[in-house]
Formats: structure tokens, C-alpha cells, sequence
């Protein structure tokens, strides 16, 4: 996984609300254990219509979300089954960060395991953000600020776990394996 410290990108406003992993990677593309392929179906049933053309009006298939690494979803984002899958789908498609008003426990801790910065941000800031279709934001997670030249700056609030493994590239095993010559210590000691 690669640190994230610093994202400035353009944005992709998916407004909806209680989007749930489902709408985000569909059940019958889970055939797979591992990560590979999976950005093909993200938003699928959402982003492709029944002839397998893409929808215009479905943000992804905006030229402008070319190359995003942000998005700002509407409230409740990442909510119902606990699928890992979703937050692989959005790796794949290279969003690094999701910013909402609210984000589900399990998609929010599944996400930064797999570096994914998920940032929950105040209501009137989110509602600011839902503007930004397509503007340049950049997300700081040495700072926790998100700044924009026409929103300014918005702080925001983040677990001190999560952000150091997000800083420094790794997953809860990764931290644990930094800490591997102290633990070997330990049990040195204790033996």
C-alpha cells in the first residue's frame, strides 16, 4: 500500500444518499477473493445502462472524472453488507479519498485498510463540498485539512491509528511488523 499524505485532484460528487456497497460493487461480480478486476463493476448497475452503453449522466463517465482521486458522497455513504469488495472496486478506479457527512463503520475501516483515506466532514462543509463537481481539492493528512481556492479550508477530525497506517503505507499487520524487534523483546524477555 502507498502512503498517502498529500491527494490534490479533482473531484467527483456522487450526491445520493445511503449508497450502499451494493450500488458500489454489485453482489454477483464477488466471485473473487482477491482485488484485480474489480473496477471494471464499480457503480455498475448505476454507471451502465441495459445495453452495456455507458450513462451519460452518471459522474464517472464524465470526461472531467478522469483520473479522480477524491470523492464526495452524499450522507450515509458505504452503508449495508460488510463487502471489502466495495472498497477494492474504488481503489481500482483511483479514488484515494472519500469525504461524506457520514460514512458506514465497516466500509470506513475497510477503506483505510486498504488505503483509502475516508474523511467525515461537518454537515455545512459537506454541503459546500456537494458543489465542487470537478474543482481541484487538495485532501492533507499531515494537516487534516482539505483545501480549495474557492472553498478555503476545512478542517477535520481522524483517527490517529487510521492515519498514521495511511501515512506511512501500511495495513494493522504491516504496524505490527514495524514492531517486530520490540515484540521479539518481549518475548525474549518473558520467556
Amino acid at each position: 500500500m502507498n502512503p498517502l499524505r498529500v491527494v490534490t485532484s479533482r473531484v467527483v460528487v456522487l450526491p445520493d444518499q445511503n449508497v450502499d456497497t451494493d450500488r458500489i460493487i454489485p453482489a454477483r461480480f464477488l466471485t473473487t477473493t482477491g482485488s484485480e478486476g474489480l473496477g471494471a463493476y464499480a457503480f455498475n448497475d448505476w454507471r451502465i445502462d441495459a445495453t452495456g452503453s455507458p450513462r451519460p449522466d452518471f459522474p464517472f463517465n464524465d470526461t472531467r472524472a478522469e483520473g479522480a482521486e477524491i470523492l464526495v458522497a452524499g450522507h450515509n455513504f458505504g452503508c449495508g453488507s460488510s463487502r471489502e469488495h466495495a472498497a477494492w472496486a474504488l481503489r481500482e478506479i483511483g479514488i484515494r479519498v472519500v469525504i461524506s457527512s457520514e460514512i458506514a463503520d465497516i466500509f470506513r475501516a475497510n477503506a483505510a485498510r486498504n488505503g483509502i483515506l475516508p474523511i467525515v466532514i461537518d454537515k455545512s462543509n459537506h454541503a459546500k463540498l456537494l458543489t465542487a463537481a470537478f474543482q481541484e481539492l487538495t485532501v492533507d493528512l499531515e494537516r487534516c485539512e482539505i483545501r480549495s481556492e474557492q472553498l478555503g479550508v476545512m478542517e477535520f477530525p481522524v483517527d490517529a491509528f487510521m492515519r498514521r497506517c495511511l501515512l506511512e503505507g501500511v495495513d494493522h499487520l504491516g504496524y505490527l511488523l514495524t514492531k517486530l524487534d520490540a515484540i521479539e523483546a518481549y518475548e525474549g524477555a518473558a520467556s
